[in-house]
């Protein structure tokens, strides 16, 4: 009985060291790279592209074979549009999976959510969203780990009132989501507006969950602004356009880049036709000049998406392409270390992509200028093109 229980054991222990041997190796092949995206919820419009995007890429390079000769594993969880979500899963990416590097955070709210996490264990970490806070905090906090390749607010706002100027649209109503997204950007026009001789002579906020915001719509009527400017992401952005033209108001309606994907168009309907925004060049990349420098890679990415989705991408999926290109390079450079992965990242420079020019430095880890935006206008048919 004793020699059968130790030969048990041995085969036990065996079997249990091959496993172990099994596993290390199998990790020892691979990098580990984490994403939080809300593939679901009131974000999926953005997230769903993102996701799509970064698999995709992921597939391809493996199928070249790997970085290094090593097989990216993908581990992507859904945040399903919660900021709690986004938490426990940055946790889980950190501590169970011990990822090398984070992309994600389709929004704002869960970008900054999350950063705490990040900085703290040391993973380099790449944004999706684009409030300026997430790269560039009013209040000073670390992000040292933190990088992002979506257009911040800081950017975007200037192009915007530029545009309202060069329009004479000087007094305006100001309508922004009430979440991280929305303030942000608020804070933004609310500092440099003055500059540009830009006033909102009335402001208000709605809910992402926004179903009908005609009550608040009639106050903004009866103040009779010269355009309306609607700060929010798809979803939310398509209830409040499609409520201003329920309502016969004419002026024109200028909105924030996060409305940049067909799912805006689909869920505004003709209320669409006319809006105005900034955003990368991605969605008019036809239009383009040949000269322009992202033009060959901003078609790449078009081919290889619509040949892989039957679908056109949008520009938060082209926000994905971006961190996983600028990741795959820090990581071909730094064998995998996450401190040199962090350091690699922010050596980037002039490097081409499809929200513009990325030159990151220790003081900007976005690395996009004014120049990474065009406006953008939605046609009658529903179709994009260059808006001024």
């Amino acid at each position: 009985m004793k020699k059968w229980l130790m030969g048990l054991m041995v085969v036990l222990v065996a079997f249990g060291m091959s496993a172990c041997s099994e596993k290390s190796a199998s990790s020892e092949d691979t990098i580990k790279i984490g994403a939080v995206i809300d593939s679901s919820g009131g974000s999926a419009p953005l997230g769903k592209g993102e996701e799509e995007t970064l698999k995709m890429l992921v597939e391809q390079v493996n199928e070249e074979g790997g970085i290094g000769g090593k097989k990216i594993k993908l581990i992507s969880i859904d945040s399903k549009s919660d900021q709690n979500e986004a938490v426990l899963a940055t946790k889980k990416l950190i501590d169970q999976e011990k990822v090398q590097a984070i992309i994600g955070g389709t929004i704002s709210g869960n970008s900054l959510a999350m950063i705490p996490l990040i900085e703290k264990a040391g993973v380099p970490y790449i944004s999706l969203a684009a409030s300026k806070q997430v790269n560039n905090p009013d209040d000073g906090s670390s992000r040292k780990w933190t990088f992002k390749t979506a257009q911040g607010d800081d950017i975007v706002i200037p192009k915007l009132l530029e545009y309202l100027k060069s329009q004479d649209l000087t007094n305006v109503a100001w309508l922004g989501v009430a979440n991280s997204y929305g303030t942000s950007g608020h804070e933004e026009f609310e500092k440099l507006a003055p500059e540009y001789g830009i006033q909102a002579i009335v402001e208000e906020e709605f809910e992402a969950t926004v179903n009908d915001a005609k009550a608040m719509l009639t106050k903004v009527k009866k103040e009779n602004p010269q355009a309306i400017i609607v700060w929010g992401t798809a979803k939310e952005s398509a209830v409040i356009t499609k409520n201003i033209r329920e309502l016969g108001m004419e002026m024109p309606i200028i909105e924030s880049h996060g409305i940049g994907s067909k799912d805006f168009i689909e869920l505004a309907g003709d209320a669409a036709n006319g809006v105005i925004f900034p955003a990368g060049k991605l969605l008019v990349v036809d239009e383009l000049a040949e000269n322009d420098k992202q033009k060959s890679t901003l078609l790449k990415y078009k081919a290889a998406f619509e040949k892989t989705y039957n679908k056109e991408p949008s520009t938060f999926g082209g926000h994905t392409w971006d961190a996983f290109h600028i990741l795959k390079i820090a990581l071909e450079k730094s064998k995998g270390d996450k401190a040199k992965i962090r350091d690699e990242l922010e050596k980037t420079q002039s490097f081409i992509g499809i929200s513009g020019e990325f030159n990151m430095t220790s003081d900007d880890h976005n690395g996009l200028g004014p120049d990474s935006l065009i406006m953008v206008k939605i046609d009658d048919d529903g179709k994009w093109s260059i808006g001024e």
